[in-house]
């Protein structure tokens, strides 16, 4: 038999060129649609389980309302975000990413945090994670990102080589690493962590003026993690236990919230900061782009129905409402397809329509029929332009005018990976240090390939030496001479 590889193709046949980066125009995007592979990994990955969700499987969700303490019209036109002490009602689905439907709450792994605000405008959803980053700065890596963290195809097994292969074949994953394996990547309840939208956004106020914004959701309860040995212990006993713990809060009065604060950077400072200002495996130092206080939200009501309320609960982040818009972060890009692409795939064509996901304004558009419609326009004009009543476009709504430059091809962001990664590991204390040390060599413990775990090593060492020298002492190894 041949040693010489299989060359990667899509599923036509066609060899594919760079399965690392989308096509994008410029160093920095937006994706362009012609890339026909891009769209066709994220389709096919969205329609590789049913019916539960292919990611984000097992979850929890609560209503409440999120009220606005400060105005926020001086960076952006959206309704809810106008006016101080308006309140706007909302729904929130917290979730594991890799386990399926009955798996256990309490394993180390981020932690989806999914918000619905029903907005005056439509709904906004703020579908993000309990961090402030990301394993991958591409969605065309996704789908491979998330096959390492579930199944093996042949075992059946969760596969620790997968894992580790993968995150030490991308090095932009190691600051996520860092954080996941510290105090944080186990929470000790959803209510007990924060909540980040992770990617950049764009405001643009009425004036037409746009900014770049980070969300961050800081839990009033404060944060607190579970220690290993304990949440595998919990997992065994009531693996339902975060779950139970939100619902039990909610129904005694004891109402978990959130404050919420959001970091502003001037539209012209994405050019030139010291870090890809949309690449979402980084982070925005609060001393350049301090937090503002905008709000408040807070979870008061319990689900009449699981099913119908958190299962059916359909987030895309690409439901915008005017005055928030998409940046040009590649890993966005990608989720603005997949999402939505997911939802018809899973609850259908017109999962907008389920109660749990219907606007609570007006809904008017040419869409018709469709599996489960039950909102079909009547006898109304259907397609535009058209010389009767029909609905017709809102011209201020149209998305602020951003420049695109640069040559048409598959381009990587060009970051260092390790500066942030390192930071994080200096600003832990000794025993938060030995927590995340004592937690990735018990992962990587189990890897059968020395080449995996030396290459790992050498992004932790890269990272800072001590860090490094840690890992490969717990793991029996030596940190390769050629990075010291």
């Amino acid at each position: 038999m041949s040693n010489e590889k299989k060359r990667l193709t899509t599923a036509s046949g066609a060899p594919v060129g760079d399965n690392q980066n989308s096509i994008t125009a410029g160093h920095r995007g937006p994706v362009l649609i012609q890339d026909v592979h891009l769209l066709e990994k994220l389709a096919h990955f969205n329609r590789e389980r049913v019916p539960e969700r292919v990611v984000h499987a097992k979850g929890a969700g609560a209503h409440g309302y999120f009220e606005l303490k400060n105005d926020m019209s001086k960076y952006t036109k959206a309704d809810f975000l106008n006016g101080a002490g308006k309140r706007t009602p909302m729904f929130i689905r917290f979730s594991t990413v890799a386990g399926e439907l009955g798996s256990a709450d309490t394993v180390r792994d981020p932690r989806g945090f999914a918000v619905k605000f029903y907005t005056q405008e439509g709904n906004y959803d703020l579908v993000g994670n309990n961090t402030p980053l990301f394993f991958i700065q591409d969605a065309i890596k996704f789908p491979d990102f998330i096959h390492t963290q579930k199944r093996n195809p042949k075992t059946n097994l969760k596969d620790p080589n997968a894992v580790w292969d993968f995150w030490s074949l991308s090095p932009e994953s190691l600051h996520q690493v860092t954080y996941l394996h510290g105090d944080r990547g186990i929470p000790a309840t959803l209510r007990h962590m924060n909540g980040y939208g992770t990617h950049t956004f764009k405001w643009v106020n009425d004036q037409g003026e746009a900014v770049w914004v980070k969300y961050h959701f800081i839990s009033e309860q404060g944060v607190k993690g579970l220690d290993e040995d304990v949440a595998t212990k919990i997992a065994g006993e009531n693996p339902d236990y975060h779950t139970e713990d939100l619902y039990n809060a909610i129904d005694k009065g004891d109402f978990p919230a959130w404050t919420l604060y959001v970091q502003i950077m001037p539209y012209e400072d994405a050019k030139d900061y010291k870090w890809d200002a949309f690449d979402d495996t980084k982070v925005w130092s609060h001393k350049d782009y301090p937090l503002i206080e905008v709000g408040r939200m807070v979870l008061d009501r319990n689900p009449e129905n699981y099913f119908a309320e958190v299962e059916q609960a359909a987030f895309s982040p690409g439901n915008f409402v005017p005055g928030i818009e998409a940046s040009p972060d590649k890993m966005l890009q990608g989720r603005l397809f997949g999402y939505s692409d997911a939802h018809r795939y899973r609850i259908g064509a017109n999962h907008q329509q389920l109660p749990i996901n219907r606007p609570i304004n007006d809904v008017n558009h040419h869409q018709r029929g469709g599996h489960m419609s039950f909102y079909n326009g009547g006898g109304s004009t259907n397609y535009e332009p058209n010389s009767f009543d029909g609905v017709k476009e809102d011209a201020p709504s149209k998305i602020k005018p951003f420049e695109v430059y640069g040559e048409v091809d598959s381009i990587p962001y060009e970051n260092d990976h390790y500066t942030q990664a390192g930071d994080l590991y200096r600003l832990m204390s000794t025993d938060e240090k030995d927590r995340l040390i004592k937690a990735v060599v018990n992962h990587m413990k189990p890897v059968e390939s020395d080449e995996i775990k030396q290459r790992q090593i050498e992004h932790f060492y890269k990272a800072d030496p001590e860090y490094g020298e840690r890992v490969a002492e717990g793991l029996g190894l030596k940190v390769p001479a050629s990075v010291k």
